[in-house]
């Protein structure tokens, strides 16, 4: 169910073969993992049939080409992995229970979370700005095929490269990697940073991790903040257990730094960000390489 494969480059309509696509080293330097849950781009023709929106406008729920971003991840020592399916299918980052009744029939009415009431549980209901991506609600047969064929695949893949990290390198430390809309951050007051970190308020990351993180990206010129709006969601909750050695960090990125957010499409600026984000990978991908983290430990 997993295979390694180029970033996906542009919108597929067809079904993806796969759902995870995962890119190794020659040499897995130090059990860092970058993660792009969100940047899949197959739209499979049964799922365009029953939607209302075209394909450009589902694409506004995507973290377009954070998939490119990453992809040269592997060359300096650290693992990708990233779903083929979009998010408008299936949320690789929300919980298999995360179920809104308003879009999946026969769903009993329990108490639900923000994200759940707002239409971005693990079946959206809506893209941004609220547009409503199904005609009417799904059954819960067909909720539960997706969850069991995009879903569980991920997160399979995911537990299982986060094991082999902890049993080769004594640490594994997730990235997961995101976007936001520009306009995500205009409530805030002076200047805006281009990027958020979410570690949970430092229950899913150990301090170290997350300040070389943010020491990384503040090198290359860049604002960070942290936790806020955004302080990390399942991924970060479910994996991140800093006390064992796992560390997961949610890290956005303001869309208009690459990527023109109307046409989808990656801006003049992208080469010349990417560049500088490599940068701050190729530090993140030896993270704790000769560290207390590995004292004693022999990478196999």
């Amino acid at each position: 169910m997993v295979r390694e494969e180029t970033a996906c480059r542009d919108p597929i309509l067809t079904e993806p073969d796969l759902p995870v696509l995962i890119q190794r080293p020659d040499h897995w330097v130090s059990g860092v993992i970058f993660g792009s849950p969100h940047s899949g781009c197959v739209y499979p023709d049964w799922f365009l049939q029953g939607t209302r929106l075209p394909p450009e406008t589902l694409r506004s729920s995507e973290d377009a080409f954070v998939d490119r971003l990453i992809a040269g991840a592997p060359a300096l020592g650290a693992v990708t992995i990233r779903a083929q399916v979009p998010r408008a299918i299936v949320d690789l980052n929300r919980a298999p229970d995360e179920i809104d009744p308003l879009i999946v029939r026969g769903v009993p009415r329990h108490p639900l979370n923000q994200r759940t009431l707002a239409g971005l549980g693990v079946i959206p209901r809506v893209v941004s700005q609220g547009r409503a991506i199904l005609e009417r609600p799904i059954e819960r047969a067909e909720a539960e095929r997706r969850i069991g064929a995009y879903w569980r695949p991920y997160h399979q893949a995911l537990s299982g490269l986060i094991a082999e990290a902890r049993a080769r390198f004594g640490q594994a430390i997730l990235i997961d990697m995101h976007s936001m809309p520009h306009d995500a951050l205009s409530h805030l007051h002076g200047p805006r940073p281009d990027m958020v970190l979410g570690n949970r308020h430092g229950l899913s990351s150990a301090a170290r991790v997350s300040d070389a993180i943010v020491a990384a990206i503040e090198a290359e010129g860049w604002r960070i903040r942290r936790n806020s709006p955004f302080a990390g969601a399942y991924i970060c909750s479910a994996y991140g257990r800093p006390s064992h050695n796992v560390h997961v960090v949610q890290l956005e990125i303001d869309r208009s730094l690459y990527m023109d957010e109307k046409t989808i499409m990656p801006h003049a600026g992208f080469g010349n960000f990417a560049a500088r984000f490599e940068s701050v990978i190729r530090k993140l991908a030896v993270l704790d390489a000769d560290g207390p983290a590995n004292a004693g430990i022999a990478a196999q």
